[in-house]
């Protein structure tokens, strides 16, 4: 559980004996909203399994044994598959909230549907308990790890237990007015509950798939570019540069800069050591030096080659 790969590994165990268990257990005890959350349970179970395996792309191509095989293929690394896998695990969460909402709706037209509260009582107390040990446990490993997959994971959990807390909530309503003046409103509790969870559902997944379409578009984070144009104008005024030009994005967790300064013609020769420790210095001030960080820095007279 220190290890991006073993919290995703052991989540999707988890989330497929779940979602197993839901969408049987709806099936059984007549609940649409119990089928839907075991569905919403095995899609994400789906993407996480699809997150892993880029997780380990990544990390076995910055391995050196596997390094030479892989970039043969992949000369500019894997970190462009993380956005797509984040953003098109946001927009199927939100294609299924969107589609059981439609489900919803219809069945609250027609007059509801019966259900079997004390079997829906005791499949939404078992998946709460579950769901809420997941997100505690993928929160607090993420701490350390800092993966954009545990997070879109831990979130994810953090979705179905207040999905599961709702339908607990519900199913006991529906259980206590049997037998009641209320009782006419059972057959509106299942779909009502699930109608008005997928509204709260839907929004969420929102801000991931905003992010992840940002980096596939490698539009340029704001807080970078300010700090490496702060760092290239510091060198510029420090060695009589004539300007610079600086390239920046961000692809799930790689970064990617690229800064070419603007020599003035007839400077007397270095060599090329001297080149190389400018570079050195250049690429400490940036920061962050990890397997993640994607940075060249050239040098040249004409300003063709820097735009």
């Amino acid at each position: 559980m220190h290890t991006e790969q073993g919290v995703l590994r052991l989540s999707i165990i988890v989330t497929f004996v779940l979602a197993l268990f839901g969408v049987g257990f709806g099936l059984w005890a007549g609940s649409f909203s119990i089928v839907f959350d075991g569905v919403y349970s095995l899609t994400d179970a789906v993407m996480t399994m699809v997150a892993l395996l880029v997780s380990k792309l990544i990390t076995q191509s910055l391995a050196e044994r596997t390094r030479a095989r892989l970039v043969r293929h992949f000369t500019m690394g894997f970190w462009h598959l993380e956005p797509m896998v984040l953003g098109l695990s946001g927009f199927l969460l939100i294609g299924a909230a969107v589609y059981a909402l439609i489900n919803a709706v219809g069945s609250l037209m027609t007059g509801g549907r019966e259900l079997a509260f004390d079997l829906a009582i005791v499949y939404a107390v078992i998946t709460l308990a579950g769901a809420v040990g997941m997100a505690i446990l993928g929160t607090r490993a993420n701490r350390t790890i800092g993966s954009n997959f545990v997070a879109l994971d831990a979130k994810a959990w953090v979705i179905s237990a207040a999905l599961t807390a709702a339908l607990l909530i519900a199913f006991v309503f529906g259980w206590l007015i049997q037998g009641t003046a209320l009782e006419w409103l059972s057959p509106y509790v299942d779909p009502a509950v699930l109608a008005i969870v997928c509204l709260v559902v839907i929004p969420m997944p929102i801000p991931t798939v905003r992010r992840a379409l940002a980096d596939i578009l490698l539009v340029t984070p704001a807080d970078l570019k300010r700090h490496v144009d702060r760092v290239a104008a510091d060198i510029v005024a420090r060695h009589g540069f004539l300007g610079y030009r600086a390239y920046v994005a961000r692809v799930g967790r790689g970064r990617q800069i690229e800064l070419y300064f603007i020599v003035p013609t007839g400077l007397p020769p270095r060599p090329l050591e001297a080149w190389d420790r400018l570079r050195d210095e250049i690429g400490q001030q940036i920061g962050g030096e990890s397997p993640d960080r994607w940075l060249t820095i050239a040098f040249t007279t004409d300003l063709e080659w820097a735009e």
